[in-house]
């Protein structure tokens, strides 16, 4: 009944009428486009709001670090194997239905942890990582978008494009819920999220359709003239879906690439777990200054996944090591910059964030998804997001549990007040940058199968 449900459609007749597939696919396109960017960027207002909280669940005694610790690497843990099953899924999936349901049962969970009923650490743990695994639809089935509705040569941009969606997400998480936490409390963290996301879903289901051919369009490579030789079966035979999802688990270099990806995650959700907690903390800003930091961190995001797509398709011919390393350096200078610039310059300090968000969501939207769909088969492009993404979560999952444990262990008590000493998550943090960085200068040499 679920697999029917969810399955993608039949291919229709062609069109015949070259206007009209011109005009179907234009409109289309610019409709899913503003679909999955938008739909996902909000998803994430259901994905982070533990990250705002955690003052107010510590100062109020209903968890200490370590167990925040653990409730956060359980989502982190649920989406990244979320996301892998629900890559190799997605590929079969009608995506409006596939997309849309996730979407929902997540703004459920959040409002299901907003309220009063329990505190149950235990709790607590399953909900967010149930919460974690429908995440998971999100990222696939947006993957599989691009790949049906975009071709080889031009994906990189539109990539770049769809991957402001986190920084949108992350941005209205610390600047609009901060602020609602502010003035609510915690509970208000969760319920705002929820409610938003349950109409998002509907706006999602409105908005995305089906494959192409499900249309009467004839496939996007067919429509641009843009064939890529991952489309190309071997020896003759009709590459099926199977196949071409074996042949990513056989690539050397996308396992390096996830590797990588691993390493990132762990810098990205650091920042994003802990971020607020350090600002106030061993910095001194408020809740809602803290928040504005991190805002500062998402909106250089947006431009820097645009300029990251823009700039290796059109200067580096669809090559993204190149870029990988430039955005990658400038993302470990802001790190540095961040956490060991003398406290007080708080305008370098927003500059400092406004360079890593830019650096980091460039060289994100590479690592955590484009890179490997250029190397991916296109039916196979769900599976390829979610492999790189299991190691992704994975890495931020053990961040959070570590992280959680350094800065625990670390706290002291001193009349009555808690004294933080960050010193060993940030090397640990800055470290894995490093690794991520070395690891995808390993990559220099492949380049996208076009």
């Amino acid at each position: 009944m679920l697999k029917r449900f969810f399955a993608t459609g039949e291919d229709k007749p062609l069109l015949e009428d070259p206007q009209l597939i011109d005009k179907t696919y234009k409109r289309s396109r610019f409709s899913m486009m503003l679909a999955i960017t938008i739909g996902y960027g909000l998803a994430y207002t259901c994905r982070l709001p533990l990250s705002v909280v955690k003052k107010p669940l510590i100062d109020e005694g209903i968890f200490s670090p370590e167990q925040l610790g653990l409730i956060g690497s359980a989502l982190l843990y649920g989406y990244g194997f979320g996301k892998l099953t629900n890559g190799f899924l997605a590929d079969h999936a009608n995506i409006k239905k596939f997309f849309s349901a996730g979407l929902l049962i997540s703004a459920l969970v959040n409002l299901v942890m907003g309220g009063n009923f329990s505190t149950s650490l235990g709790l607590w743990v399953a909900l967010w990582a149930l919460n974690g695994w429908f995440q998971g639809f999100g990222a696939p089935s947006s993957a599989v978008v691009l790949s049906h509705w975009f071709s080889n040569r031009e994906r990189g941009t539109f990539y770049g494009i769809w991957s402001t969606a986190h920084a949108i997400g992350e941005g209205l998480t610390f600047y609009v819920t901060a602020a609602v936490v502010a003035l609510l409390g915690w509970h208000a963290g969760f319920w705002g999220p929820g409610v938003l996301c349950v109409l998002v879903s509907i706006a999602l289901f409105l908005a995305l359709k089906d494959r192409p051919q499900t249309l009467g369009l004839p496939p996007i490579a067919d429509w641009k003239n843009d064939h890529g030789e991952a489309d190309q079966p071997s020896a003759g035979e009709e590459l099926t879906r199977g196949m071409a999802q074996r042949l990513i688990l056989k690539s050397p270099a996308i396992w390096i690439m996830g590797l990588s990806n691993a390493m990132l995650y762990v810098t990205r959700y650091a920042i994003n777990s802990w971020g607020i907690l350090y600002l106030q903390e061993a910095r001194g800003y408020s809740l809602s200054a803290s928040g504005l930091f991190l805002t500062v961190n998402t909106i250089a995001g947006i431009v820097g996944s645009i300029a990251y797509g823009y700039m290796s398709d059109r200067f580096f011919n669809a090559r993204r090591p190149p870029v990988n390393l430039l955005f990658g350096v400038m993302e470990v200078g802001a790190l540095f910059i961040i956490f060991f610039y003398p406290p007080g310059h708080r305008w370098i300090l927003a500059g400092a964030f406004a360079l890593y968000g830019f650096s980091m969501s460039g060289i994100l939207a590479s690592l955590g998804g484009l890179f490997a769909i250029d190397l991916a088969p296109r039916k196979a492009a769900g599976a390829a997001m979610g492999f790189i993404g299991v190691f992704g979560y994975l890495g931020a999952a053990i961040q959070d549990q570590i992280s959680g444990h350094l800065i625990g262990s670390s706290t002291t008590m001193v009349d009555g007040v808690r004294h933080y000493d960050f010193s060993q998550p940030v090397m640990f943090w800055i470290g894995a940058s490093v690794v991520s960085l070395v690891l995808a200068t390993c990559l220099w040499r492949v380049k996208p199968r076009d």
